[in-house]
Protein backbone atom coordinates (compact mmCIF):
# COMPACT_ATOMS: atom_id res chain seq x y z
CA UNK A 1 0.00 0.00 0.00
CA UNK A 2 2.78 2.09 0.53
CA UNK A 3 4.08 1.78 -3.00
CA UNK A 4 0.30 2.25 -3.93
CA UNK A 5 0.34 5.72 -2.10
CA UNK A 6 4.08 6.87 -3.37
CA UNK A 7 2.97 5.78 -7.07
CA UNK A 8 0.19 8.32 -7.02
CA UNK A 9 2.00 11.12 -5.01
CA UNK A 10 4.47 10.96 -7.72
CA UNK A 11 1.83 11.18 -11.11
CA UNK A 12 -0.14 14.01 -9.58
CA UNK A 13 3.25 16.05 -9.01
CA UNK A 14 4.23 15.32 -12.36
CA UNK A 15 0.86 16.46 -13.63
CA UNK A 16 1.26 19.66 -12.08
CA UNK A 17 4.65 20.11 -12.76
CA UNK A 18 3.86 19.48 -16.77
CA UNK A 19 0.74 21.51 -16.58
CA UNK A 20 2.33 24.31 -14.50
CA UNK A 21 5.66 24.22 -17.20
CA UNK A 22 3.34 24.42 -19.86
CA UNK A 23 1.72 27.83 -18.39
CA UNK A 24 5.14 29.30 -17.80
CA UNK A 25 5.98 28.11 -21.04
CA UNK A 26 2.99 29.98 -22.46
CA UNK A 27 3.63 33.28 -20.84
CA UNK A 28 7.33 33.76 -22.21
CA UNK A 29 7.08 32.14 -25.77
CA UNK A 30 3.50 33.66 -26.90
CA UNK A 31 4.60 37.43 -26.73
CA UNK A 32 7.91 36.78 -28.67
CA UNK A 33 6.16 34.49 -31.40
CA UNK A 34 2.66 36.67 -31.96
CA UNK A 35 2.73 39.36 -34.97
CA UNK A 36 4.21 40.11 -38.15
CA UNK A 37 7.70 41.10 -36.45
CA UNK A 38 8.14 37.84 -34.31
CA UNK A 39 11.49 37.70 -36.27
CA UNK A 40 12.80 41.05 -34.44
CA UNK A 41 10.96 40.10 -31.40
CA UNK A 42 13.01 36.35 -31.22
CA UNK A 43 16.26 38.55 -32.02
CA UNK A 44 15.92 40.57 -29.27
CA UNK A 45 14.62 38.57 -26.45
CA UNK A 46 16.71 34.84 -27.57
CA UNK A 47 17.34 34.13 -24.03
CA UNK A 48 13.66 34.41 -23.27
CA UNK A 49 12.95 31.89 -26.29
CA UNK A 50 15.17 29.49 -25.09
CA UNK A 51 13.85 29.74 -21.63
CA UNK A 52 10.41 29.21 -22.48
CA UNK A 53 11.36 25.78 -24.32
CA UNK A 54 13.20 24.33 -21.03
CA UNK A 55 9.98 24.65 -19.98
CA UNK A 56 8.44 22.87 -22.88
CA UNK A 57 10.63 20.08 -22.56
CA UNK A 58 10.25 19.65 -18.64
CA UNK A 59 6.30 19.81 -19.08
CA UNK A 60 6.99 16.98 -21.94
CA UNK A 61 9.10 14.61 -19.64
CA UNK A 62 7.55 15.09 -16.42
CA UNK A 63 4.02 14.33 -18.53
CA UNK A 64 5.56 11.35 -20.26
CA UNK A 65 7.23 9.82 -16.72
CA UNK A 66 3.38 9.68 -15.57
CA UNK A 67 2.26 6.65 -17.59
CA UNK A 68 5.46 5.25 -17.27
CA UNK A 69 5.13 5.41 -12.75
CA UNK A 70 1.66 3.77 -13.57
CA UNK A 71 2.15 1.15 -16.11
CA UNK A 72 3.66 -1.91 -13.34
CA UNK A 73 -0.03 -1.51 -11.74
CA UNK A 74 -1.71 -1.21 -15.06
CA UNK A 75 -0.15 -4.09 -16.41
CA UNK A 76 -1.94 -6.32 -13.96
CA UNK A 77 -5.24 -5.01 -15.96
CA UNK A 78 -4.32 -4.74 -19.30
CA UNK A 79 -0.84 -4.92 -20.25
CA UNK A 80 -1.95 -3.38 -24.55
CA UNK A 81 -3.54 -0.89 -22.92
CA UNK A 82 -0.90 0.23 -20.08
CA UNK A 83 1.65 -0.17 -22.84
CA UNK A 84 -0.58 1.99 -25.23
CA UNK A 85 -0.72 4.65 -22.79
CA UNK A 86 3.34 5.07 -22.37
CA UNK A 87 3.39 4.97 -26.18
CA UNK A 88 0.79 7.70 -26.54
CA UNK A 89 1.09 9.87 -23.32
CA UNK A 90 4.50 8.99 -23.58
CA UNK A 91 6.68 8.82 -25.86
CA UNK A 92 4.91 10.02 -28.82
CA UNK A 93 3.78 13.13 -27.00
CA UNK A 94 7.49 13.68 -25.62
CA UNK A 95 8.30 13.77 -29.52
CA UNK A 96 6.04 16.36 -30.29
CA UNK A 97 7.30 18.57 -27.69
CA UNK A 98 11.01 18.29 -29.14
CA UNK A 99 9.88 18.76 -32.36
CA UNK A 100 8.09 22.30 -31.09
CA UNK A 101 11.14 22.97 -29.12
CA UNK A 102 13.23 22.53 -32.11
CA UNK A 103 11.27 24.76 -34.76
CA UNK A 104 11.45 27.20 -31.81
CA UNK A 105 15.47 27.01 -31.51
CA UNK A 106 15.77 26.80 -35.07
CA UNK A 107 13.68 30.66 -35.45
CA UNK A 108 16.53 31.98 -33.33
CA UNK A 109 19.05 30.78 -35.64
CA UNK A 110 17.44 32.11 -38.23
CA UNK A 111 16.73 35.57 -36.85
CA UNK A 112 20.73 35.65 -35.77
CA UNK A 113 20.83 35.12 -39.73
CA UNK A 114 18.37 37.83 -40.47
CA UNK A 115 20.13 40.26 -38.01
CA UNK A 116 23.74 39.76 -39.84
CA UNK A 117 22.36 39.91 -43.25
CA UNK A 118 20.42 43.10 -41.71
CA UNK A 119 17.43 42.04 -43.83
CA UNK A 120 14.92 40.42 -41.16
CA UNK A 121 11.81 41.59 -43.76
CA UNK A 122 13.63 39.55 -46.71
CA UNK A 123 11.26 36.69 -48.04
CA UNK A 124 13.58 34.10 -47.85
CA UNK A 125 13.66 34.85 -44.14
CA UNK A 126 10.03 35.57 -43.95
CA UNK A 127 9.02 32.14 -45.77
CA UNK A 128 11.40 30.40 -43.70
CA UNK A 129 10.32 31.46 -40.04
CA UNK A 130 6.42 31.02 -41.30
CA UNK A 131 7.35 27.51 -42.51
CA UNK A 132 8.90 27.17 -38.78
CA UNK A 133 5.86 28.45 -37.09
CA UNK A 134 3.70 26.69 -39.29
CA UNK A 135 5.81 23.29 -38.71
CA UNK A 136 4.51 23.95 -34.85
CA UNK A 137 1.42 24.69 -35.57
CA UNK A 138 0.82 21.05 -36.75
CA UNK A 139 2.57 19.82 -34.37
CA UNK A 140 0.54 20.89 -32.10
CA UNK A 141 -2.31 19.14 -33.75
CA UNK A 142 -0.71 15.87 -33.97
CA UNK A 143 0.41 16.22 -30.31
CA UNK A 144 -3.73 17.04 -29.43
CA UNK A 145 -4.70 14.25 -30.93
CA UNK A 146 -1.98 11.57 -29.16
CA UNK A 147 -2.33 13.28 -25.98
CA UNK A 148 -6.48 12.34 -26.00
CA UNK A 149 -5.64 8.83 -27.23
CA UNK A 150 -3.22 8.54 -24.35
CA UNK A 151 -5.81 9.59 -22.13
CA UNK A 152 -8.42 7.88 -23.41
CA UNK A 153 -6.24 4.81 -22.50
CA UNK A 154 -5.42 6.11 -19.09
CA UNK A 155 -9.00 6.84 -17.74
CA UNK A 156 -10.47 3.64 -18.78
CA UNK A 157 -8.34 1.68 -17.24
CA UNK A 158 -8.78 4.19 -14.00
CA UNK A 159 -12.14 3.77 -14.61
CA UNK A 160 -12.01 0.15 -14.81
CA UNK A 161 -9.84 -0.56 -11.89
CA UNK A 162 -11.36 2.04 -9.93
CA UNK A 163 -8.05 3.40 -8.10
CA UNK A 164 -9.92 7.09 -8.34
CA UNK A 165 -13.40 7.58 -8.09
CA UNK A 166 -15.72 6.54 -11.03
CA UNK A 167 -16.83 9.93 -11.24
CA UNK A 168 -12.92 11.67 -12.00
CA UNK A 169 -12.14 8.83 -14.32
CA UNK A 170 -15.18 9.21 -16.34
CA UNK A 171 -15.01 13.17 -16.30
CA UNK A 172 -11.61 12.34 -17.71
CA UNK A 173 -12.44 10.18 -20.43
CA UNK A 174 -15.45 11.98 -21.43
CA UNK A 175 -13.37 15.30 -21.02
CA UNK A 176 -10.57 13.33 -23.30
CA UNK A 177 -13.12 12.71 -26.16
CA UNK A 178 -14.61 16.20 -26.25
CA UNK A 179 -10.63 17.76 -26.67
CA UNK A 180 -10.21 15.14 -29.51
CA UNK A 181 -13.05 17.11 -31.48
CA UNK A 182 -10.79 20.80 -31.31
CA UNK A 183 -7.71 19.29 -33.36
CA UNK A 184 -9.46 17.15 -35.90
CA UNK A 185 -11.46 19.94 -36.86
CA UNK A 186 -9.28 22.52 -36.65
CA UNK A 187 -6.61 19.91 -39.26
CA UNK A 188 -9.49 20.35 -41.58
CA UNK A 189 -9.98 24.24 -41.15
CA UNK A 190 -8.32 26.12 -44.06
CA UNK A 191 -6.02 28.24 -41.44
CA UNK A 192 -5.13 25.03 -39.21
CA UNK A 193 -5.02 27.08 -36.10
CA UNK A 194 -3.33 25.16 -33.14
CA UNK A 195 -5.75 24.24 -30.55
CA UNK A 196 -6.61 26.48 -28.55
CA UNK A 197 -8.45 27.27 -25.22
CA UNK A 198 -9.45 30.97 -26.57
CA UNK A 199 -10.97 29.50 -30.03
CA UNK A 200 -14.84 28.92 -30.21
CA UNK A 201 -14.25 25.15 -30.49
CA UNK A 202 -11.25 25.56 -28.22
CA UNK A 203 -13.87 25.44 -24.88
CA UNK A 204 -14.45 21.94 -25.46
CA UNK A 205 -10.87 21.28 -23.97
CA UNK A 206 -11.58 23.21 -20.58
CA UNK A 207 -13.06 20.00 -19.41
CA UNK A 208 -10.31 17.53 -19.85
CA UNK A 209 -7.66 21.01 -18.67
CA UNK A 210 -9.08 21.02 -15.57
CA UNK A 211 -9.96 17.73 -14.46
CA UNK A 212 -6.03 17.23 -15.19
CA UNK A 213 -5.72 19.53 -12.25
CA UNK A 214 -9.19 18.00 -9.84
CA UNK A 215 -7.29 14.75 -10.49
CA UNK A 216 -3.93 15.80 -9.85
CA UNK A 217 -4.59 17.28 -6.95
CA UNK A 218 -7.02 14.08 -6.22
CA UNK A 219 -3.67 12.20 -6.05
CA UNK A 220 -1.61 13.80 -3.90
CA UNK A 221 -4.46 14.22 -1.05
CA UNK A 222 -6.13 11.16 -1.34
CA UNK A 223 -3.68 8.94 -3.30
CA UNK A 224 -5.14 5.53 -4.77
CA UNK A 225 -8.53 3.77 -3.78
CA UNK A 226 -7.32 -0.18 -2.32
CA UNK A 227 -5.44 -2.20 -5.23
CA UNK A 228 -7.69 -5.00 -4.93
CA UNK A 229 -9.78 -4.44 -7.92
CA UNK A 230 -6.64 -4.98 -9.96
CA UNK A 231 -6.70 -8.72 -11.16
CA UNK A 232 -3.82 -10.28 -11.05
CA UNK A 233 -2.46 -11.35 -14.51
CA UNK A 234 -4.24 -14.32 -16.22
CA UNK A 235 -1.67 -17.50 -15.84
Amino acid sequence: METYRRTAVIVGVLFIIGTVSGILSGVLTLPILDGADYLTKVAANESQLVLGSIFVLLMGFSLAMAPVMMFPIFRKFNEVLALGAVVFRGVLEAVCYIGTVICWLMLITLSQASVAAETLDAPSFQLSGALLLGAVDWFNLILAIVFCLGALMLYWMFWRTKLVPGWLALWGFIGAILYLVVPLLNMFDPQHPAPSLTSGVGLLMAPLALQEMVFALWLIVKGFNTPANIPEPAS
